[in-house]
């Protein structure tokens, strides 16, 4: 307990400390693995192995948590200010690195090509954003939240409940994400459920940040860091080994390229690729034409499916075949609006599988001039979005507010870029050793040869892998396979013909990318709740260990909410992660550094900037994104209205673009047209704005 806590150590104590306990714990994963794949080989079930993966390392964050437990606001809220810069850049690392990073990251890359590297060029610049004008100044300001901040620095509650509904509104977003990440992999790991899954992993969320907030998850994350970095490069060096014999994956990304992108060559002109293409190419228009006459279309279906039932009966088919066409009668949508739903669906989802796939060296891909100018806007636009929203992300702006010092901060952003560069500069080569994989082994495969993997990942959830042999030729082509991106790197080590014991690491991995995140996110939303809210506006002369409580007991709340979104499967997991950046960009980035750089900013210019920005930002999602819509509107959106409502054809993915610019504008205009802050808090603005190298904080506390 003393190396998590030990509050009498001294700094360089504390860091050799924790310098050897971690380096034991390296080793002991390590050795764990070694184990399982020796158990393997002698012939351990493969459930086994996944129990063993989720039991160990939840144990393993489980424990941590409990020898972390405290009850000490500075303790809970900031992990005491004592966590060495090294060792945060380590837990911001894993923090940043999501389920989002771990598992669709990739998978972008390997979908999208080219455009997938908007997310890297985003994220990965957003840190220098979150270094050059954030991390120095939030930490000397000191205190424990950034809706904290807000309300010192604009005189008052009404900025600071403004910051915490965004906090909460973009934190509960990217939770669900993750969330919604931990049942898929655990799911994969055990063969629970989905549903029962999420709430399972739930548990190895609660025991870190629930019973030692900040002190517990920094530590947590540490350890998360570790597994997850050591799970994603395994595999990529295998299969990097694999194909052209160098250990080294980032240095032979260009050759597999060159070789991905020969063979995208000749699947294009393939005959039965082609011939499959065709096929759903007719189906898609044959839906599309079911969309002009709606209730003839359903009286047609329920005639057809009922028509092939009784014949199966009456040549005596066999009874599995009954069955699939009584199933395929009663699947039948009995509405004219589910029906229309499900014809736009197959509408287009057929025409995306008719398209040739997407080449992945082929910038800003499209049929003509005017669609590769949209695919150009909406690459920039999201880079923006991201690097704003990354600098503005409040669950990684608190983790500066944990070191001990101002200098500490920036050296901390350097080792986080550092720790988040390992990953990001490996994603790429992932995703076209991946691609080149399926491309040359699996595509050809007679369907009674496809590998295990394939069966099982379609058990897990159709909709992220299901192959269909559509032209009935025995052989799969690549067009009638369909993976979902956020499988590729949980099903790397099995597309690869690794052992499966490193598949079950590289799912604990992806477990501990989402746990951690989950755990920032988590008690970045209760704290802002139990610390903004109820201490700084509801009860002021509330104890510590009554805030502590109240952050926990909200804590609870937060995360069986945010499983039960993700249990109905809102979206997919990339998309609320980057509605949470818009948000975040759009509430915060504007207030934040016009409130560090210019005096003049006050409480009505931020107040009515954060409202503009996240508004106009929601208001362009819930018009444009087909999930929204229709929770909105209670109808499927159809093209045209997409079209109707999009602005400059900017995908609503990148919505803050809209809400950066105007939360500025609103924020310089309106600060203008009225009454400049007082003395005390332009004292404020000078004491952050030039923050002195040895970390002082006086005068911090003074300003609240």
């Amino acid at each position: 307990m003393s190396m998590f806590g030990g509050v009498n150590q001294s700094q360089s104590d504390f860091k050799k400390g924790l310098n050897k306990v971690y380096t034991w714990y390296t080793g002991g994963f390590i050795c764990f693995v070694i184990v399982l794949a020796i158990l393997e080989q002698m012939g351990l079930p493969r459930n086994w192995i996944g129990y063993l993966f989720l039991a160990a390392t939840v144990l393993l964050y489980a424990g941590i948590g409990i020898m972390s437990r405290t009850n000490d606001a500075a303790e809970y809220y900031v992990a005491g200010r004592r966590v060495p810069a090294m060792y945060n850049g380590m837990a911001t690392g894993a923090d940043w690195m999501s389920a989002a990073s771990f598992i669709g990251m990739a998978g972008t890359l390997y979908l999208t090509g080219y455009g997938g590297l908007a997310f890297i060029l985003g994220w990965t610049g957003g840190y220098c954003l979150v270094a050059l004008f954030l991390a120095p100044y939030l930490r000397k300001f000191g205190q424990f939240t950034i809706p904290d901040f807000l309300g010192a620095r604009y005189e008052g509650n009404m900025p600071r409940l403004i910051g915490v509904f965004a906090a909460v509104l973009c934190s509960f977003t990217y939770v669900v994400a993750q969330i919604y990440g931990v049942g898929l992999i655990t799911a994969r790991l055990t063969g629970l459920a989905f549903e029962v899954g999420i709430f399972a992993g739930l548990a190895g969320i609660l025991v870190c940040s629930f019973l030692g907030g900040m002190r517990a998850v920094t530590w947590t994350q540490v350890a998360q860091y570790v597994i997850l970095i050591i799970a994603y490069l395994l595999p990529v060096i295998w299969l990097s080994v694999k194909h052209t014999g160098v250990p080294v994956p980032q240095a032979v990304y260009g050759y597999t390229l060159e070789k991905v992108t020969a063979r995208e060559a000749e699947l294009l002109q393939d005959p039965k690729e082609l011939e499959v293409r065709g096929i759903f190419k007719a189906r898609s228009e044959a839906a599309a034409a079911k969309l002009t006459d709606v209730p003839a279309a359903m009286v047609a279906d329920k005639v057809a499916a009922q028509t092939k039932l009784d014949e199966l009966k009456a040549s005596n088919g066999s009874v599995a075949e009954i069955n699939a066409a009584e199933a395929a009668l009663a699947r039948l949508p009995q509405t004219e609006a589910a029906a229309t739903a499900a014809y736009i669906a197959a509408r287009t989802t057929n025409a995306t599988r008719s398209n040739p796939p997407i080449r992945h060296a082929q910038p800003f891909p499209g049929k003509d001039e005017a669609t590769q100018n949209i695919a150009r806007k909406n690459f920039l636009a999201l880079v923006f979005c991201l690097m704003i929203g990354t600098a503005a992300l409040p669950h990684i702006l608190m983790r500066y507010y944990t070191v001990p010092s101002v200098r500490a901060a920036r050296e901390s952003v350097t080792w986080s870029l550092f720790f988040i560069f390992l990953l990001y500069f490996t994603a790429p080569a992932l995703a076209v050793l991946a691609k080149y994989e399926v491309y040359t082994v699996l595509v050809n495969t007679p369907f009674d040869h496809l590998p295990e993997w394939i069966a099982r990942w379609n058990a897990v959830d159709p909709s992220l892998l299901s192959v269909v042999d559509i032209n009935r030729d025995g052989i799969l082509q690549l067009a009638e396979i369909s993976i979902g991106g956020d499988i590729i790197v949980l099903a790397t080590p099995e597309i690869g013909g690794l052992p499966y014991v490193v598949s079950g690491m590289v799912a604990a991995g992806g477990l501990a990318a989402a746990l951690s995140t989950a755990d920032g996110l988590l008690l970045t939303i209760a704290n802002a709740l139990s610390h903004d809210v109820y201490y700084k506006v509801i009860d002021p002369n509330a104890s510590t260990a009554r805030r502590v409580m109240v952050s926990k007991s909200l804590l609870l709340v937060v995360a069986l909410c945010a499983a039960y979104v993700a249990a109905q499967k809102p979206a997919d997991i990339l998309f609320l992660v980057s509605a949470a950046f818009s948000f975040a960009a759009a509430a915060f980035f504007p207030a934040l550094t016009l409130g560090i750089f210019w005096k003049r900013a006050n409480k009505w210019g931020a107040s009515l900037g954060m409202v503009a920005g996240l508004g106009i930002t929601f208001y362009y999602m819930i018009t444009t994104q087909p999930w929204l819509y229709q929770l909105a509107h209670g109808t499927a959106i159809t093209p045209a209205i997409i079209k109707a409502n999009t602005w400059w054809d900017i995908a609503p993915i990148s919505a803050g673009l809209f809400g950066v610019p105007l939360g500025f504008a609103v924020i310089i205009i309106v600060s203008l047209l009225t009454k400049a802050p007082g003395r005390d808090v332009q004292e404020l603005v000078e004491h952050v704005r030039y923050p002195s190298l040895d970390g002082s904080t006086s005068g911090a506390s003074a300003a609240h």
